[in-house]
């Protein structure tokens, strides 16, 4: 699906670009540079697009009636989101799993949820909320579990400078915050 993020304008991401390139001593109209203002705006359109975006309106149509009742987990499940601290990267894995009441969701829906909150400015543990109530308020399953790992690029590039650390959260609505051996058999599926 191609999001636009129809909050951006073009033209201020690009002025901010070229002061944020003269601020650092750069010359923005330098033969490398003068092109980059609007790269970034573009960038920024794409890294963004979640914005404007309602869950629903994406998944409606991979909304199934169906008599399952067992567990649907889908694992590593990739993203890439941008830190709202510092505007840079955080990477790596969302794990889902749902337990249906009445319906069921197409599997690439899954995914779909994903990018809409993360292509948004994000911090980890707000991810792993959205993600679990959206899944709650679509399919409206017995319960929603998440488990996000990432890496974040404000631990590796900057500050504390701890290029292997991890970052794991979790999210356990309904039934998976209830019933802890339903909780343990999805932590199980999910192990690596």
């Amino acid at each position: 699906m191609d999001f636009k993020n129809i909050n951006m304008n073009q033209q201020i991401i690009e002025n901010a670009v070229s002061q944020i390139l003269s601020a650092v001593g750069e010359d923005p109209k330098r033969h490398g540079l003068k092109n980059t203002p609007s790269r970034v705006a573009s960038a920024f359109a794409e890294l963004t697009s979640g914005y404007g975006v309602a869950p629903f309106d994406v998944v409606r149509k991979g909304i199934f009636k169906a008599n399952s009742s067992g567990m649907v987990v889908q694992k590593d499940i990739e993203f890439a989101s941008l830190c709202e601290h510092h505007l840079l990267p955080f990477t790596g894995y969302v794990h889902v799993a749902y337990m249906p009441d009445e319906y069921i969701l197409g599997l690439s829906k899954l995914g779909r949820i994903v990018d809409i909150f993360s292509k948004r400015l994000q911090i980890q543990e707000e991810l792993n909320c959205q993600i679990a109530n959206a899944l709650l308020e679509t399919v409206k399953p017995h319960g929603v579990a998440v488990v996000i790992e990432a890496k974040h690029f404000c631990m590796s590039m900057r500050g504390v400078k701890k290029n292997q650390t991890t970052t794991t959260t979790s999210k356990f609505l309904g039934i998976f915050s209830t019933d802890a051996e339903i909780r343990k058999d999805f932590l199980h599926f999910i192990k690596k």
